[in-house]
Protein backbone atom coordinates (compact mmCIF):
# COMPACT_ATOMS: atom_id res chain seq x y z
CA UNK A 1 0.00 0.00 0.00
CA UNK A 2 1.04 3.58 -0.48
CA UNK A 3 0.17 7.22 -0.01
CA UNK A 4 0.85 9.53 -2.93
CA UNK A 5 0.72 13.30 -2.52
CA UNK A 6 0.46 15.88 -5.28
CA UNK A 7 3.62 17.97 -5.57
CA UNK A 8 1.83 20.92 -7.17
CA UNK A 9 2.71 24.36 -5.89
CA UNK A 10 6.06 23.21 -4.54
CA UNK A 11 9.38 23.81 -6.21
CA UNK A 12 11.26 20.74 -7.36
CA UNK A 13 13.59 21.07 -4.40
CA UNK A 14 10.77 21.60 -1.88
CA UNK A 15 8.96 18.50 -3.12
CA UNK A 16 12.11 16.38 -2.85
CA UNK A 17 13.06 17.67 0.59
CA UNK A 18 9.49 17.29 1.92
CA UNK A 19 9.27 13.73 0.60
CA UNK A 20 12.65 12.98 2.17
CA UNK A 21 11.57 14.42 5.53
CA UNK A 22 8.39 12.33 5.59
CA UNK A 23 10.27 9.14 4.80
CA UNK A 24 12.94 9.92 7.41
CA UNK A 25 10.21 10.50 9.99
CA UNK A 26 8.52 7.16 9.24
CA UNK A 27 11.29 4.85 7.94
CA UNK A 28 9.43 1.68 8.90
CA UNK A 29 5.91 2.73 7.96
CA UNK A 30 3.71 -0.08 6.61
CA UNK A 31 3.11 2.03 3.47
CA UNK A 32 5.16 3.82 0.83
CA UNK A 33 5.10 7.62 0.87
CA UNK A 34 5.62 9.39 -2.44
CA UNK A 35 4.58 12.30 -4.63
CA UNK A 36 2.75 12.24 -7.92
CA UNK A 37 5.50 14.15 -9.66
CA UNK A 38 4.57 16.30 -12.62
CA UNK A 39 5.93 19.80 -12.84
CA UNK A 40 8.18 19.16 -9.86
CA UNK A 41 10.08 16.50 -11.79
CA UNK A 42 9.90 18.02 -15.26
CA UNK A 43 10.22 21.81 -14.97
CA UNK A 44 14.02 22.04 -14.92
CA UNK A 45 14.32 19.38 -17.62
CA UNK A 46 11.96 21.19 -19.97
CA UNK A 47 13.80 24.45 -19.29
CA UNK A 48 17.16 22.79 -20.04
CA UNK A 49 15.89 21.17 -23.23
CA UNK A 50 14.18 24.32 -24.56
CA UNK A 51 13.02 22.35 -27.62
CA UNK A 52 16.54 22.26 -29.07
CA UNK A 53 18.24 19.11 -30.32
CA UNK A 54 21.61 20.24 -28.98
CA UNK A 55 20.18 20.36 -25.44
CA UNK A 56 18.83 16.80 -25.36
CA UNK A 57 21.86 15.27 -23.64
CA UNK A 58 21.99 17.92 -20.91
CA UNK A 59 18.23 17.60 -20.34
CA UNK A 60 18.50 13.81 -20.07
CA UNK A 61 21.35 14.09 -17.57
CA UNK A 62 19.32 16.54 -15.50
CA UNK A 63 16.28 14.26 -15.62
CA UNK A 64 18.41 11.38 -14.36
CA UNK A 65 19.76 13.56 -11.52
CA UNK A 66 16.22 14.63 -10.52
CA UNK A 67 14.96 11.04 -10.68
CA UNK A 68 17.91 9.91 -8.52
CA UNK A 69 17.27 12.69 -5.98
CA UNK A 70 13.59 11.75 -5.72
CA UNK A 71 14.34 8.04 -5.59
CA UNK A 72 16.67 8.71 -2.66
CA UNK A 73 14.01 10.94 -1.05
CA UNK A 74 11.46 8.13 -1.35
CA UNK A 75 13.82 6.13 0.86
CA UNK A 76 14.50 9.04 3.23
CA UNK A 77 18.11 9.12 2.03
CA UNK A 78 18.37 12.32 0.00
CA UNK A 79 21.29 14.53 1.00
CA UNK A 80 23.26 17.41 -0.44
CA UNK A 81 22.60 19.88 -3.20
CA UNK A 82 19.47 19.56 -5.32
CA UNK A 83 19.88 19.48 -9.12
CA UNK A 84 16.83 21.65 -9.92
CA UNK A 85 17.34 24.84 -11.90
CA UNK A 86 13.92 26.40 -11.32
CA UNK A 87 12.51 28.15 -8.30
CA UNK A 88 8.94 28.10 -7.15
CA UNK A 89 6.40 26.54 -9.49
CA UNK A 90 3.46 28.21 -7.76
CA UNK A 91 1.09 29.99 -10.13
CA UNK A 92 -1.37 32.33 -8.45
CA UNK A 93 -4.99 31.75 -9.51
CA UNK A 94 -4.02 28.74 -11.66
CA UNK A 95 -7.16 26.91 -12.80
CA UNK A 96 -7.10 23.22 -13.68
Amino acid sequence: PGITFLSGGQSEEEATRNLNAMNKLYPNAPWKLSFSFGRALQASVLKAWDGKDENVGAAQNLFYALAKANGDAALGKFEGAHPATTGSLYEKNYVY
